[in-house]
C-alpha cells in the first residue's frame, strides 16, 4: 500500500500526511547485555540492565501495537545479545527476503537464525554471498533503495540487492564510525522524504543526498549523538528517540506526528528505535 501523496492545507501550509500500516518484525532483548565492543557505543565495561532494556523495549512494542501495525516476533537466543537488533536481520521486499551476512563474528549467527524464520512464515530466502547487515544499511524510499557502505556493508551487496530487489540501489559512504549504519544517519520519513545528518557522509555521498532530496529534513549533531535519526515511520507517525527534540520540532512544523520512545538501555549496544525494527514487505 503506497502512501499518499502530500496535500497542503490552505489554513495552516501544513503538509496533510497519510499514515500506512506497517508489518514489521521485532525481537525482544532477553539476553541482551554488552560484552564486546564491536562500535563505539559498546563499553562492555558499562554495566547494562537486561530488564530495564527489555520493559524499554516493550513500550517501543505496545507503541507499533497502538497504531495498528502487525508485529511480528523472532524467538531470541541465549549468547545472541544483538539480536534485538532486528532490523540487521535483512531486507524484505516483494515477499522476498535477502539475508544478513554479518561483519563482526560476534553476529554472525544472527544471518541464518534470521533466514530461518523468514523460510518459516513464507518468505522466499535469498541467501547472501556479499557481506551485509541488512535494513542497517538498505532504506527503502519510494522504489530507490539507499544503501550504506564503509563500515559494515560491502559494496558489493548493493549489486547483489538490486538484482534480486528489481530496484536502482544507491551508494551513500559513510565516514564516521559512530554511524555504522545507514539507518544510523537517514531517516526515511515517506516515499519521498528523508531526514539525514550531514557530516556522516563523504562528499560525494552528501552531493547525492543534496540533489535528490532538497527538502529533507537535517538534523542536528546533537540530536544524532543520541540516534536521533535511528527512527521509524508510516508516513505520519514518526517513532523517535525521546530525547531528540530538535528533531520532533522539525517533525512537527512538516505535519509528521513524532512519537518520543526512551530507550536508552538499547543505546549502549549502538542501537535505536529503527536498529528494533525489520519492516516486512509482501
Amino acid at each position: 500500500m503506497s502512501i499518499d501523496a502530500p496535500v497542503l492545507s490552505e489554513a495552516t501550509a501544513v503538509p496533510v500526511r497519510t499514515a500506512t500500516k506497517r508489518t514489521v518484525l521485532m525481537c525482544k532483548p532477553q539476553f541482551f547485555t554488552v560484552v564486546y565492543r564491536i562500535n563505539p557505543w559498546m563499553d562492555p565495561a558499562l554495566p547494562t540492565d537486561t530488564s530495564l532494556a527489555v520493559k524499554q523495549w516493550q513500550t517501543l512494542y505496545d507503541t507499533y501495537v497502538g497504531l495498528g501495525f502487525d508485529v511480528q516476533l523472532i524467538d531470541p537466543i541465549d549468547g545472541l545479545p544483538d539480536m534485538v537488533y532486528a532490523a540487521n536481520g535483512g531486507f524484505v521486499i516483494d515477499n522476498q527476503a535477502y539475508g544478513a551476512k554479518f561483519t563482526h563474528v560476534q553476529r554472525q549467527p544472527e544471518g541464518p537464525a534470521y533466514m530461518e524464520w523468514f523460510g518459516a512464515n513464507g518468505f522466499d530466502v535469498r541467501v547472501p554471498v556479499e557481506t551485509n547487515e541488512g535494513e542497517g544499511d538498505f532504506l527503502l524510499v519510494g522504489d530507490v533503495i539507499l544503501a550504506g557502505t564503509g563500515f559494515r556493508s560491502d559494496s558489493n551487496s548493493h549489486a547483489e540487492l538490486s538484482i534480486i530487489a528489481g530496484r536502482p540501489v544507491i551508494t551513500l559512504r559513510l565516514v564516521n564510525p559512530s554511524f555504522y549504519h545507514l539507518d544510523t544517519a537517514v531517516a526515511v520519513l515517506d516515499d519521498t522524504t528523508i531526514a539525514y545528518l550531514p557530516s556522516a557522509f563523504d562528499a560525494p555521498s552528501l552531493a547525492i543526498l543534496q540533489e535528490r532530496y532538497p527538502d529533507a529534513v537535517i538534523v542536528t549533531e546533537e540530536d544524532a549523538a543520541i540516534l536521533g535519526l535511528n527512527s521509524y515511520s508510516d508516513g505520519y507517525n514518526v517513532v523517535i528517540a525521546a530525547r531528540a527534540k530538535d528533531f520532533e520540532r522539525q517533525l512537527r512544523e512538516r505535519g509528521y506526528n513524532p512519537i518520543g520512545v526512551d530507550l536508552s538501555e538499547l543505546l549502549l549496544g549502538g542501537g535505536g528505535v529503527k536498529c528494533c525494527t525489520l519492516e516486512l514487505r509482501r
